[in-house]
């Protein structure tokens, strides 16, 4: 059922299956939100909980509902979708929240990242890609579109200040191998796991081994800084394609 922009409590569904991943959509579009429900309602392995219309329904509705993850416009009227993102991460924090929106400039794409957001999908993605990024998401990864790695490493390596205090912190370089700069060079192309492990010619859990290692090497906590770091660092160039 599609909830109006003052519903800010969709009810659950009696079907849900426990081991589905519980999504609710936060989107002031009807036509968009309605699109999102209907990928996420015919993927195997997730259901949509509830549509949201609003940021304050946003948060309001993740307490509620504790979904895994909110799939969140930025524009939205009221609390907007970068708000709703900072809320619900600092509140809720085993729920993970997925930008889905129409810009990928560093306007819009560095201030959702510091809310909090895991990953950033542009709205012309194609369904797969949306519905990947979820799952992705889900998992403590960071999805990204093509166009918003560039301009998210972009963003990094033209910050001077941001770079010299990475370098004040971390003085020393780690050795890096071989194989794990090359996964960290194919996610700086904003590759997915399933496309590194293609193009390396490995499993995806060898790909989620490096990925880890790499966090670990570099001092982050998750592949949104991971991203950062290596930019940060010069470990991998920003792609001006």
């Amino acid at each position: 059922m599609i909830r109006s922009a003052e519903s800010s409590a969709p009810e659950v569904g009696e079907t849900d299956d426990p081991q589905d991943i519980r999504v609710l959509i936060a989107d002031d579009h009807p036509v968009m939100s309605t699109a999102l429900r209907t990928y996420v309602d015919s993927s195997p392995g997730m259901r949509c909980v509830g549509e949201v219309r609003e940021g304050a329904a946003a948060v309001e509705s993740a307490g509620q509902l504790m979904p895994e993850v909110v799939v969140m416009d930025m524009h939205m009227p009221g609390v907007d979708g970068i708000e709703a993102t900072w809320q619900i991460r600092r509140m809720f924090d085993s729920v993970a929240v997925l930008a889905v929106t129409t810009f990928s400039t560093e306007r819009y794409v560095i201030p959702a990242l510091r809310a909090g957001a895991g990953g950033y999908i542009v709205k012309d993605a194609e369904p797969e890609e949306i519905i990947d990024a979820i799952r992705q998401v889900d998992d403590g990864m960071a999805p990204f579109s093509p166009s918003v790695a560039h301009q998210l490493m972009v963003s990094v390596k033209n910050d001077p200040a941001q770079v010299i205090s990475v370098l004040e912190r971390y003085p020393e370089m780690p050795r890096l191998p071989e194989r794990e700069l090359e996964g960290l060079r194919l996610l700086a192309t904003g590759c997915s796991n399933s496309e590194i492990a293609e193009r390396m010619m490995v499993s995806e859990a060898t790909v989620k081994a490096y990925m880890g290692r790499l966090m670990q090497r570099l001092g982050v906590r998750d592949r949104v800084q991971l991203l950062i770091r290596a930019v940060e660092l010069g470990v991998v160039e920003p792609s001006l394609e």
